[in-house]
């Protein structure tokens, strides 16, 4: 699964036992009601956010978990975790990186006319022969 749209907030490592580190993401998404989804990065993927600054557009590509939880009153609990695996930079669709090595850019297409369609003559109206008493079948 995949999560798009523009960093919000990078949270600090934090080590959360001996053995295990988290790192926070805040990606807000980018359409007509836009959602703060958060996202964890673990262990060795916590790195991947150095990379990234606030208000970058990113594609994070992410894992759904789940788990089940019993308190001590006997009570199921279900919990919910976005974890993330990858991260990069998402460019809006058209976009293109500019090019530095000098060489000119031929990505692109001319756009094709083809002026051998069948020949349509309209005449032009004339105010001079309008007649106020034409009936015709408009509604108004």
């Amino acid at each position: 699964m995949e999560i798009s749209g523009r960093i919000k907030f990078i949270g600090q490592q934090q080590q959360i036992t001996a053995t295990f580190s988290k790192r926070e993401l805040v990606v807000t998404t980018e359409e007509q009601y836009p959602q703060h989804i958060l996202v964890e990065f673990t262990q060795d993927k916590c790195p991947l956010l150095d990379a990234y600054q606030v208000g970058e557009p990113v594609r994070v590509s992410i894992n759904l978990r789940g788990r089940e939880w019993v308190n001590p009153q006997g009570e199921t609990k279900y919990f919910n975790s976005i974890q993330g695996w990858r991260i990069e930079k998402n460019q809006p669709a058209g976009f293109e990186e500019p090019q530095y090595n000098n060489q000119p850019n031929t990505n692109f297409a001319a756009p094709a006319f083809n002026n051998q369609g069948p020949a349509i003559n309209i005449e032009p109206a004339s105010f001079n022969s309008f007649d106020a008493d034409d009936s015709d079948d408009l509604p108004f």
